[in-house]
């Protein structure tokens, strides 16, 4: 009854705030429907930095948001420091392992150097050119298993990456729709947990991450493969269980929630954009550029929070120890001074790299370099293979404010136009 009573408390709130403009509370009471980009550039109009009344900052700025964080003043916090309802779960009397939360995602040096060092060698330069063609089959395969009518993100912007990324940690086939319905409840908590159903269903989907993946542990102990979570347990014997199990879900779920949304961000952006299609469909290296200039327009992480550890000055400001400072990514991305016509789409824009999707710094995406060439991999050969694609339905929007993408994306394929590029029967 207790915990009721605070999550009505905190919506109340905050959506009191955002009535009265604040900025932070605008941007965690806004509609996952709505567009945030007009919310954003009003924050923009007034100023670098934005005071919020429930005691944060806000900043659109791209100078800002990259400098803070290349800042090692300041640091992550947890979600329960940055809550104001606690969010640790218990099962049993034992804490149970949040696959972000406890993650070197959120952790601070040394920790999250240690951590992160441990996946790195897989997902280097040479690592990622070696799983190319691979990933490349998996779009095709699954392409070829689309009739004229499907759902782009359940048929397919979803299963692309969970595929590619489950390879990479030696996760038995089988596993899709699971991975799946656990990202999707992961995704909706990231920008805080609002009410006691949504954290019993939090709840019910950690306990059972946790559960299959001891079991899949064991097994890696018992029969190695060549996959991340054998490395893992032969290679890095003293890694404590928590910190096993949270690399590991950390790297599964970071491994597909980007990407997925990612494509249907990007599938929606050549909708709007029909003069994009052909090049996208026609020339691979247009498909990168035509991915980065997603990622900026419509990055699939919309913010971040940092805390100060100590205090210092920001941009004019003086900032005591530990107040949080949302930094806007998407609204940074779109930084008139960085990006010129920042509203428009180009795919041929030359510094759209200096965007901040994947963040800056110590915590930059791990996983940035597969996601482009999924990415890019997918976007060209769904519209080379369908050339013709055309939205069939209603999009419904992503629960989250902080995670950006389509949760069903209806489409039908023009058969007049489909590309032959198809496996001969």
């Amino acid at each position: 009854m207790k915990t009721a009573v605070q999550f009505f408390a905190l919506r109340t709130l905050v959506r009191g705030y955002a009535l009265l403009g604040d900025p932070y509370a605008g941007v965690m009471a806004s509609p996952p429907d709505r567009d945030p980009y007009p919310m954003y550039e009003k924050v923009r109009a007034k100023g670098d930095m934005v005071r919020s009344r429930m005691g944060a900052y806000v900043t659109p700025s791209r100078e800002i948001c990259d400098s803070v964080l290349r800042d090692n003043r300041f640091v992550v916090a947890t979600f329960d420091e940055a809550s104001m309802v606690p969010i640790t779960l218990v099962q049993d009397g034992e804490k149970v392992v949040n696959p972000v939360q406890d993650s070197f995602l959120m952790k601070n040096p040394p920790d999250h150097t240690r951590l992160r060092k441990l996946a790195q060698p897989f997902f280097t330069p040479r690592a990622l050119k070696e799983r190319t063609e691979s990933i490349r089959k998996i779009v095709t395969d699954h392409l070829d298993r689309l009739g004229t009518r499907f759902d782009v993100v359940t048929e397919f912007a979803s299963q692309v990456p969970i595929q590619v990324i489950a390879d990479l940690l030696g996760v038995p086939d089988g596993h899709r729709e699971t991975f799946a319905r656990w990202g999707s409840a992961l995704a909706e908590t990231l920008d805080g947990v609002w009410s006691k159903k949504q954290l019993d269903n939090l709840h019910a989907t950690i306990v059972e991450y946790n559960d299959f993946i001891d079991t899949l542990i064991a097994e890696r102990r018992k029969n190695p493969q060549d996959d991340i979570v054998s490395h893992l347990v032969t290679q890095h014997e003293d890694l404590s269980r928590e910190d096993l199990v949270a690399t590991t879900g950390l790297l599964l779920f970071a491994g597909f929630e980007t990407t997925v949304n990612l494509i249907s961000n990007g599938v929606l952006k050549a909708f709007e954009n029909p003069h994009t299609v052909a090049p996208l469909a026609q020339s691979p290296e247009y498909a990168e550029g035509f991915v980065e200039e997603v990622l900026r327009l419509d990055p699939p992480v919309q913010y971040t929070i940092r805390w100060p550890k100590e205090r210092l000055e920001l941009a004019g400001v003086s900032l005591p120890q530990g107040m949080p400072v949302m930094l806007m990514l998407a609204a940074a991305n779109r930084d008139p001074r960085v990006f010129e016509n920042p509203a428009e789409f180009d795919p041929t824009r030359s510094n759209a790299r200096e965007h901040l999707a994947f963040s800056a710094g110590i915590h930059y995406c791990i996983g940035a370099g597969l996601s482009r060439i999924e990415g890019a991999i997918a976007l060209h050969e769904l519209f080379k293979r369908f050339p013709g694609l055309a939205p069939d339905g209603p999009v419904a929007r992503r629960k989250s404010k902080l995670i950006r993408g389509a949760l069903r994306l209806p489409v039908r394929a023009n058969e007049t136009k489909r590309s032959l590029a198809v496996k001969p029967g």
